[in-house]
């Protein structure tokens, strides 16, 4: 039955009942009227208000919790979904509710997907540009300068050299840039190795040591795992050395009874209350594309704790092996 017809049936059995007691009851109005039967009047009337605050409060209880969920939804954490109670349009319009998010987060997740791709592709385009093409051309231009510094006169060699110094830092950089939009030695070497150059490049500009440890056995993750699981320990050691005023980062990536974790924690002054910037929400989306969960918050011991956990059909339940690095 509709909430309508079962809101307007009690309340006309209210009625029938509170009419039929005053038709064939003892109870009469007098005129004036007396006190008894004001305060009969008014029992009467309080009932039949405390039964429909009853009823709907119960039938419309299930609405409150869905306009909660509906306000506190966020597509990138998602899984949750409202239990289908109450009855007709009520249990109809959560079970819509549900479907729907299934929808948007299946949409959501294609869109990133593809979103996320274009991105990587454009990065290995630039990447390639910038090692092949403005690489190429201060590299002739530093050959250049030191054949020229080998024929001019003594007293401008030494502007030649700061030339060549600030012209081979500008290559250097130029390279830098170039490994962080696409690491060439993640698609060579793997995930591991790459885990490692990014640690070296890292530590080499911040002001903290990196303490890492990789599981011995690790299964096969596939390119995309790979690339997620490396673009968030860049940005979460990229935000560490830009935010955290950390003295030590561990960096650790395991196996566990349902796949792979991933954990980048440092000693750092902690997240606090800073509202997630656009960078934890990328990591979020990433998180998405290969079904992994993705937490940040407190580390134990104070600081912040990033974690990424990819669950694999082939791990097992054997505890992970790691090693010191």
């Amino acid at each position: 039955m509709s909430l309508f017809w079962r809101i307007f049936l009690f309340n006309a059995a209210v009625l029938l009942v509170a009419a039929t007691l005053l038709l064939l009851g003892p109870a009469t109005v007098s005129t004036p009227v007396l006190f008894h039967e004001v305060l009969i009047a008014g029992a009467g009337l309080t009932v039949m208000l405390g039964t429909n605050a009853a009823l709907f409060r119960v039938s419309l209880t299930p609405l409150q919790r869905l306009t909660r969920a509906m306000t506190t939804t966020d597509l990138l954490r998602p899984g949750r979904r409202l239990q289908v109670t109450g009855q007709g349009e009520i249990a109809d319009l959560i079970g819509t509710f549900n479907t729907m998010l299934d929808r948007l987060e299946a949409e959501r997740a294609a869109s990133s997907s593809l979103v996320l791709s274009a991105q990587e592709a454009e990065r290995r385009r630039i990447a390639q540009e910038l090692h092949d093409e403005v690489g190429q051309t201060l590299t002739v231009v530093l050959l250049d300068l030191k054949r020229v510094a080998d024929q001019v006169p003594e007293a401008l060699r030494k502007d030649l050299h700061r030339v060549q110094e600030t012209t081979r830092a500008g290559l250097d950089e130029i390279r830098w840039i170039a490994r962080g939009l696409r690491p060439g030695v993640l698609d060579e070497l793997g995930l591991t190795s790459a885990l490692t150059a990014l640690s070296n490049e890292i530590t080499a500009h911040a002001d903290f040591t990196i303490r890492r440890r990789y599981a011995t056995d690790l299964p096969d993750l596939g390119e995309q795992v790979e690339l997620v699981l490396y673009r968030i320990a860049q940005e979460s050691l990229t935000n560490a050395a830009r935010h955290s005023r950390a003295a030590q980062v561990d960096v650790t990536l395991s196996r566990t009874s349902h796949g792979v974790e991933l954990l980048v924690a440092d000693d750092g002054q902690g997240v606090g209350r800073v509202p997630e910037g656009s960078g934890i929400r990328g990591m979020r989306e990433r998180a998405l594309l290969v079904g992994g969960e993705f937490t940040i918050g407190p580390a134990p011991g104070g600081g912040t704790r990033v974690r990424m956990n990819v669950p694999l059909e082939k791990a097992t339940d054997v505890p992970p092996e790691t090693r010191g690095v």
